[in-house]
């Protein structure tokens, strides 16, 4: 027996390998700095985790709905209505187990043997690997730091075919930083609205951690409204990762296929998460707009440090916790017996020499770059740009 061909045909996250090798590195007692892991570095807000200790004391223990708690879901709707100028109702939302769950269940509810998904690049890791599992094919929009990893826009009506089914994308964008402004969103959302047999999934999991300008949503623009599908949670704007809270908002055919499927395969969500996620989503966001500008003080450490690093050449994100520099300059070089032939030779070594964990970006669609997580302390980030000067410049 042997694992199925599906199965075989996915690769493993790459942010996940560079974690439990930087964990496995620490372990013999190096002092690894991890910049690879994409969560926030700070505790749940402390009103969160008091609404979960009240809700464990009231009895809030036993399963849940599968599309999750009405009260959860008309707060939902309320924020998408309050926040995002999105018109869902309760019967259009369901709860998921992150916002990777609420994607994952949208492919496979809609995606047959053979349909193809458009995806731009770099896009997070596992896009690329849903789509697969469920039969599908990826098709690729490609991006460069010249563009601010902005896809062309005859790129992607060059993509499309009667075989397109989904377009999927997420802005602020993992690993990039990018966003994409109303104006662009606009572009995409003209293109789509010519092909009506395909749907959009627009994931936004990063939306309180922006910078400049206020978040827009595809959905909100009055184009493609009842073919957008919108994904999000609490795991990056709340610090809520280990509570694996996810919710999306759709038409409401969609809705009911992901709540048919979730049915199946994991039922409803954490039932104390719920209740947590209701206060969330209901109370200040005071603590979340605190987060968002330690996240900007080190976005600027991060950025004037890879800048002043001869062969790097950093983009600036304006969302998210992530720069996306590329690194080719540095393709060829060596030291001692190590070559540096990509960005994944160049990660590895790294880790070795200099004990920082980073992500290569061909995970992300874009093998000329690494991605550099700042959600790490001021102090880690110093001393990680210190020791990657030290680093690169022993590679000739």
């Amino acid at each position: 027996m042997e694992v199925s061909k599906r199965l075989q045909a996915v690769s493993e996250s790459q942010t996940l390998v560079m974690t439990k090798k930087a964990r496995e590195l620490a372990a013999t007692g190096a002092k690894v700095i991890n910049l690879s892991i994409g969560e926030p570095d700070f505790d749940t807000p402390e009103f969160i985790r008091t609404a979960a200790k009240v809700a464990i004391d009231d009895g809030w223990t036993h399963y849940t709905p599968v599309p999750g708690y009405p009260d959860l879901r008309q707060a939902i709707s309320d924020k998408f209505k309050s926040q995002n100028g999105l018109n869902y109702a309760t019967n259009q939302i369901v709860v998921s187990g992150g916002a990777k769950h609420s994607i994952t269940n949208v492919i496979f509810s809609l995606i047959n043997e053979g349909d193809e998904v458009i995806i731009p690049a770099p896009y997070w890791v596992s896009y690329p690997e849903m789509v697969k599992l469920a039969g599908g094919v990826p098709v690729i929009l490609k991006s460069d730091i010249t563009s601010d990893y902005h896809f062309s826009i005859n790129d992607l009506k060059s993509a499309l075919s009667p075989k397109t089914k989904l377009f999927l994308f997420s802005s602020p964008c993992n690993p990039s930083g990018t966003v994409f402004s109303k104006e662009f969103l606009t572009e995409i959302a003209n293109v789509i609205a010519g092909h009506d047999d395909m749907m959009v999934i627009s994931d936004e999991i990063y939306e309180h951690i922006q910078y400049g300008d206020s978040h827009t949503s595809i959905g909100s623009l009055g184009i493609i409204d009842e073919r957008v599908i919108t994904v999000n949670g609490l795991s990056k704007g709340f610090a809520m990762t280990g509570w694996r809270i996810g919710y999306l908002g759709a038409p409401a055919w969609v809705a009911k296929a992901v709540e048919k499927l979730q049915g199946q395969f994991t039922s409803g969500t954490n039932s104390v998460a719920q209740r947590a996620a209701i206060s969330a989503l209901t109370g200040s966001l005071d603590d979340t707009k605190h987060m968002c500008q330690i996240f900007e003080k080190r976005r600027k450490i991060i950025y004037d440090g890879l800048a002043a690093i001869d062969g790097i050449n950093p983009n600036f994100p304006k969302g998210a916790f992530y720069v996306f520099p590329d690194v080719s300059a540095f393709f060829g070089k060596s030291h001692d017996n190590t070559v540096i032939k990509d960005a994944s030779d160049l990660c590895l070594y790294l880790l070795q020499d200099a004990h920082v964990s980073m992500v290569t970006g061909g995970a992300f669609g874009n093998p000329e770059c690494i991605r550099i997580s700042y959600a790490a302390s001021e102090t880690d980030l110093n001393e990680a740009l210190s020791r990657i000067k030290n680093s690169l410049e022993k590679l000739a």
